[in-house]
């Protein structure tokens, strides 16, 4: 009877015009009420001084508070009306719940925004082996997987203008679908965080703030919560060893990049290059960053996050993890027989990581940081409430 009830609510307010809350963003506005009520947790994060600019909580107000929510748990384990309270205040599940669902709102194209739903674990290594397995048979066919007169040199087994024209359209598609999809995030949101434009002194502090991972500190600096009511800021630092591991990797294939085409210096190199520097520290950072998130998110309590969304957060480690682990691997045994099968599954995972990118776990950098922009912006300005100070 009640959720009868509740679909004859829903169409007539459809029919009137209205926006219509799903389940889950219904959710979080009952729990950031009750918060509001409390404020407790008033310092912990960002999410709590920006919950308390707001007395009413509409569709965007709910999907830029929990892409600000940095799911640490502090606020859960602090809470007197957590579960088994029967105002089951669980603040980090409820918004991890939403952001899955932003994730698939705002994907481009749309419809291709279920497969976040199905962008599990199994799915990406799958796809990982797939791939590689397609390359190591087209080796195969041409020659041998076990070839002795490439010389260390995996252009001559994969030319370079082969290996431009298979990466290239993906990795401009990726920029293209994560950019319209958080430009329309950011459209949504602005007028819901005061409308101001942004600035310089908010950037500056959304980008420190992101770079540092400011809010996994749980609001007191000693660490977020994991397995357990234990503070620990091992998933801060795991998650710098990956962000900035991944970012090392990128700037390799940069500077690479400028090397072939600016200055005609050919791959490979070799250390002490740029290139090389950049490419070992960022791949060991990232094999250590994520081998540490894995073995956290395993551990993690049910209670932090969205159940439902494991798979596509093992799916996204997993990818970093062999891609990283596979690009060393290919450095170190690209002197011997087994480089082609090294460089096919090196390819095989870059490509999967590629592909599944605008539609994983990737997504959440890009909407968190568009969140922490829109909360510099307004937290500069006086709070329309009046009831408290940021």
């Amino acid at each position: 009877m009640h959720a009868l009830e509740a679909l004859t609510r829903d169409a007539r307010a459809l029919a009137h015009g209205e926006i219509v809350l799903s389940a889950p963003e219904a959710e979080v506005a009952r729990q950031m009420q009750i918060c509001n009520a409390c404020r407790y947790c008033e310092g912990f994060c960002a999410v709590f001084p920006a919950m308390t600019r707001r007395l009413e909580f509409g569709k965007a107000d709910i999907h830029f508070l929990a892409n600000l929510c940095h799911n640490c748990g502090a606020c859960l384990h602090a809470c007197q009306y957590a579960p088994p309270h029967e105002f089951a205040v669980n603040v980090p599940q409820a918004m991890a719940t939403v952001r899955g669902q932003t994730y698939a709102d705002y994907a481009w194209p749309p419809a291709l925004g279920k497969l976040y739903q199905r962008n599990g674990l199994t799915l990406s290594v799958a796809l990982a082996a797939g791939l590689a397995l397609f390359l190591l048979l087209a080796v195969a066919m041409k020659g041998s997987l076990w070839p002795t007169d490439l010389a260390g040199n995996f252009y001559n087994l994969f030319p370079h203008n082969l290996l431009v024209s298979m990466f290239a359209p993906v990795f401009l598609f990726v920029v293209f679908a994560l950019g319209m999809g958080v430009t329309r995030f950011w459209r949504d949101v602005t007028p819901a965080t005061s409308g101001a434009p942004l600035n310089l002194p908010a950037a500056t502090e959304a980008t420190h703030d992101a770079l540092r991972l400011k809010y996994l500190d749980g609001g007191h600096g000693e660490g977020c919560h994991n397995e357990d009511d234990a503070y620990t800021l091992s998933r801060r630092r795991f998650h710098h060893f990956t962000f900035y591991g991944f970012m090392l990797c990128f700037a390799a294939t940069s500077v690479a990049t400028v090397y072939h085409y600016v200055f005609s210096w050919v791959a490979p190199y070799e250390l002490p290059s740029l290139p090389k520097l950049l490419g070992v520290v960022g791949g060991v950072s990232l094999l250590i960053g994520t081998a540490g998130l894995g073995w956290l998110n395993l551990r993690r309590h049910p209670l932090h996050g969205n159940v439902a969304q494991k798979p596509m957060d093992l799916g996204f480690i997993a990818l970093l993890f062999l891609t990283s682990a596979t690009g060393l691997a290919l450095w170190l045994g690209r002197g011997t027989p087994t480089l082609a099968v090294l460089l096919c599954l090196h390819l095989g995972a870059v490509m999967a990581l590629f592909a599944t990118l605008p539609y994983g776990k990737f997504a959440h950098g890009v909407f968190r940081t568009a969140s922490l922009l829109r909360h510099a912006v307004e937290k500069r300005l006086p709070n329309p409430i009046g009831l408290s100070a940021d």
